[in-house]
């Protein structure tokens, strides 16, 4: 499907997805499934002969794979398994009892949250709860006046004989909304679109092309629909027809799953127990990342960045060196440039004592001018074409020679890849930006004999597991900072959205882009804060960085420099202190992100997370949540103007002028450039810490804990010390405050017009702390 904007000469990628074959006029080719019968039942579901129209038999089985998951497939036999599976597993069922009840021509099959029913005869389907709520109906196949197929059923379909797709659809009533599929640019309702499951270099990210794709999407009547195919999936979500949803899979089996909620919490933690639990970084990791920037870059360049970053007491953990830490031209060898870097072992170990990590760029690719090149080849170690010759793809769109792909299918090349990484790790880097890895041809050939088509959106994932094993074995930890991913790739934390162009549009759209992903089981996200691609204006680089820095990571980096000096003072030092505020907050941000690792919702929550009755939540997408508390609305345009929504259920305190709004409604706001719509759920229990320049190891010290509202509340802080639980009480004119764990509390802050009198710690007086704009500059 190539990129084509409309009267713009539109752009092919060598790795652009095979479309599906049009089928001829006249030509039927479509074979529904119209009855089945039970083949056998078991302590798991039910496996039956179904009977296509063709007069075709195949095989279809509903069986629970978890409590509150149902499990659909459909084949020619059970046996077989996606064409994906030949490099790695995508989805884990664990066997799980279900009641099967077989009566009068239907089946019943209950998995506890989330129940089957099966019609026979004429063939049905439809899933409802515990409770017999309908959750969704397959949709049995409709016609326009002149007969001409408008949805295409449980079944599969041919082209000129050959089969070329599953499908299975779904009857969508008309208010209902879906949101997820990966991280789309798009509205995070994705009603009327058509998500395509293929991971592409997106060329920024303002569309519906996206590095990291996930089959997967929840609806707001309380389920989840999850598709195991690593190939390029189809989604036709309400776009052929407002009435279906409809699902096509060129595979080798239908597989897909229906998890219930009835919470989008609910569904999330479901995903997980099928594809893994997210993977929770290193604490240090929550810090800044300032980067090089894409553009050359020497020893002293750095050297002198860490010594700006420190002396402006700039808060930054991890040093990034974009690309030119390598040898232009050779990219990506894993090799210092000697002469741009001649003592890469004392400057890691200067960086270290000066507090900063290093991150290094890498990609799974090698251009043919490495010196490295020539061995490499002849050792099989590179994707082939067709016909046997190494394929050197154009993944950098012109701009850069055409690049070999390491083969990850190949355990030699694997071993050859990791033992470039290992020594980079034993002189001290930190971690790895694990670029690109979405320019596999569709007509490429692996060392295991999968095609480029059968490959391509997996080898992210085969990617990002080769970097993380072999960080996790050298330091300790498997985060990478990865670009592309797919299904179950919430196990490489952290994920960024691309090169995206630094304009207003530009944040808006990778706002949206991260909901949507933290919507498909990924918590841990982040973006280029200023914008990747051009120079942004100074009040777009102020809103962009308090944007990042509320965000669950975040890095600074772009085409040009990031670095707040290179930008007017007021600009600077806007930035900067919407960065200290994030390191004030990062027992909160910690917090969170264990819990996220935990349950698989995001730390960046679209609002329907938490307030999913509320329907307003399902549409809004320009603002979030930052964990539970806390209510994020960035500023996209020059005006300081937004209209920004207050989820229903609760009331919200704003930040800055300590005013207190009921929930359920819009508001309209204008908002200084030294700050930005930061509202806080009243009630909440948020601890702060003194500001710092680093995140420092151990426990946290010198907690204060900020009541909104001065009523009671409750909240647990995660620590390695070990899980706190905080408890405010409120007593008349008295607020009592009770630690039940480690963390350090020193002092309390409240907030409120109703502020109480008095104020006790563990039973000792305290004088509270005056509350203070979090965002002054």
């Amino acid at each position: 499907m190539p990129y084509r904007p409309p009267l713009v000469p539109y752009e092919t990628f060598v790795a652009d997805p095979p479309e599906l074959p049009v089928r001829a006029p006249g030509e039927e080719g479509a074979d529904d499934v119209v009855r089945a019968e039970v083949a056998a039942t078991d302590s798991h579901g039910v496996t039956l002969t179904a009977t296509c129209t063709s007069g075709r038999t195949l095989v279809a089985r509903v069986e629970s794979a978890g409590e509150g998951i149902l499990r659909v497939r459909l084949a020619d036999d059970l046996a077989v398994r996606g064409r994906a599976t030949a490099a790695l597993t995508l989805v884990r069922p664990q066997p799980h009892p279900a009641t099967v009840t077989v009566r009068d021509g239907r089946v019943r099959v209950d998995a506890g949250g989330v129940v089957a029913e099966l019609t026979l005869d004429p063939w049905g389907l439809r899933f409802v709860t515990g409770g017999g709520r309908l959750l969704l109906a397959a949709d049995g196949g409709t016609r326009d006046i002149s007969g001409r197929r408008r949805t295409l059923p449980l079944g599969r379909s041919t082209v000129d004989g050959e089969p070329v797709a599953w499908h299975e659809s779904f009857v969508a009533p008309g208010d209902e909304r879906f949101v997820g599929f990966g991280e789309k640019f798009t509205p995070l309702d994705k009603r009327g679109q058509r998500p395509l499951m293929w991971n592409f270099d997106a060329f920024g990210g303002e569309s519906d092309r996206s590095h990291k794709n996930v089959p997967f999407y929840l609806s707001d009547r309380g389920y989840g629909v999850l598709v195991d195919s690593g190939l390029p999936v189809q989604f036709d979500v309400c776009a052929s027809t407002h009435s279906s949803v409809q699902i096509l899979v060129p595979d080798d089996l239908l597989d897909y799953y229906v998890l219930a909620g009835p919470t989008p919490a609910q569904v999330l933690d479901r995903l997980d127990t099928l594809t893994g639990r997210p993977y929770l970084p290193p604490r240090w990791a929550f810090g800044a990342w300032i980067s090089s920037g894409f553009f050359p870059d020497d020893e002293q360049r750095v050297r002198e960045r860490a010594r700006r970053i420190r002396e402006r007491d700039i808060p930054c953990d991890v040093l990034h060196l974009d690309c030119y830490w390598q040898v232009a031209g050779r990219w990506s060898e894993l090799r210092w440039d000697a002469e741009a870097f001649p003592d890469p072992d004392r400057l890691l170990k200067d960086l270290a004592e000066q507090g900063f990590r290093v991150c290094l760029w890498m990609n799974p690719y090698l251009m043919p001018d490495s010196p490295l090149y020539a061995d490499a080849e002849a050792a099989g170690y590179f994707l082939r074409r067709p016909d046997g010759g190494t394929y050197l793809a154009d993944s950098w769109h012109g701009s850069h020679p055409a690049c070999a792909i390491v083969d990850l299918t190949n355990p030699d090349a694997v071993a050859w890849f990791r033992g470039l990484l290992r020594p980079l790790l034993a002189q001290g880097v930190a971690v790895f930006k694990t670029d690109f890895a979405e320019a596999v041809p569709a007509d490429a050939v692996a060392h295991n004999g999968m095609t480029g088509v059968e490959l391509h959106n997996v080898y992210a994932l085969l990617f990002n597991d080769v970097v993380a094993d072999v960080t996790e074995e050298v330091a300790g930890h498997r985060t990478v900072w990865a670009r592309s991913s797919y299904l179950g790739g919430q196990r490489h934390s952290a994920q960024w959205s691309g090169d995206v162009n630094a304009t207003w549009p530009g944040m808006a759209s990778t706002l949206r882009g991260g909901l949507s992903h933290g919507l498909s089981g990924v918590p841990f996200w982040s973006h280029d804060t200023g914008g990747f691609h051009g120079t942004p204006e100074p009040d777009l680089y102020v809103r962009w960085t308090q944007f990042g820095a509320l965000s669950p990571l975040v890095r600074l980096h772009g085409t040009t420099s990031r670095l707040p000096w290179d930008f007017p003072p007021e600009a600077e030092r806007h930035a900067v202190a919407a960065l200290r505020l994030r390191y004030r907050l990062l027992p909160y941000l910690w917090s969170a992100a264990v819990a996220a690792a935990r349950t698989g919702s995001p730390m960046l929550r679209a609002l329907l997370v938490d307030t999913p009755d509320d329907p307003t939540a399902w549409t809004t997408d320009l603002q979030y949540r930052l964990g539970v508390d806390l209510l994020v609305a960035p500023v996209f345009d020059t005006s300081g103007q937004r209209v920004l929504y207050l989820p229903d259920g609760d009331d919200w305190w704003d930040t800055a002028t300590g005013r207190r709004h009921t929930g359920g409604r819009h508001l309209r706001v204008d908002v200084p450039l030294d700050r930005f719509p930061l509202y806080v759920r009243h009630g909440a229990l948020v601890p702060v810490t003194p500001p710092a320049s680093t995140v420092a190891d151990g426990p946290f010290r010198d907690v204060t804990l900020v009541t909104w509202g001065g009523v009671d509340g409750v909240t647990v802080v995660h620590d390695p010390d070990g899980d706190t639980t905080l408890t405010a009480t409120r007593d008349g004119d008295t607020l009592r405050v009770r630690v039940d764990g480690p963390l350090d509390v020193r002092g309390v802050s409240v907030v409120g017009t109703d502020a109480p009198g008095r104020v006790v710690l563990d039973g000792e007086p305290v004088e509270p702390a005056p509350f203070a704009p979090w965002f002054a500059g």
